[in-house]
């Protein structure tokens, strides 16, 4: 829980990196989160006619800035800019490469985004 909230902390800090660990925690404990509100909006009858919850989707909203900023550092991490993202325009393949990316290992020691994360731990 505390890589969720260190992400939510650092919601507009696009700069810098962001290790592994800190990456796949947010998403974990995000799909979590999604799963949960998910199950609230059936309980409650809180969805719309194409499936999608109210809490869902305000969720959504709310973590889309911070999910984003930690893709960005993540990238960073592994010494590639932001730019990689207009890959994800690519269906499957251009996911699948971003999902390797986040998979990957850091950069060891410095490099042209900042320290290396797993050294300021």
């Amino acid at each position: 829980m505390d890589w969720y909230l260190k992400v939510l902390k650092n919601y507009i800090g696009f700069g810098g990196r962001a290790r592994r660990k800190e990456y796949w925690m947010f998403v974990l404990v995000n799909g979590i989160f999604t799963v949960v509100l998910a199950v609230l909006d059936k309980m409650f009858g809180w969805e719309g006619t194409a499936g999608e919850g109210m809490l869902t989707s305000i969720y959504g909203v709310l973590i889309f800035l911070p999910g984003l900023a930690v893709l960005f550092r993540r990238l960073h991490d592994t010494d590639r800019t932001a730019w990689w993202l207009l890959i994800l325009l690519i269906p499957i393949i251009g996911w699948l490469v971003i999902f390797i990316f986040t998979c990957q290992s850091g950069v060891s020691g410095e490099n042209r985004f900042g320290a290396d994360p797993k050294l300021n731990a």
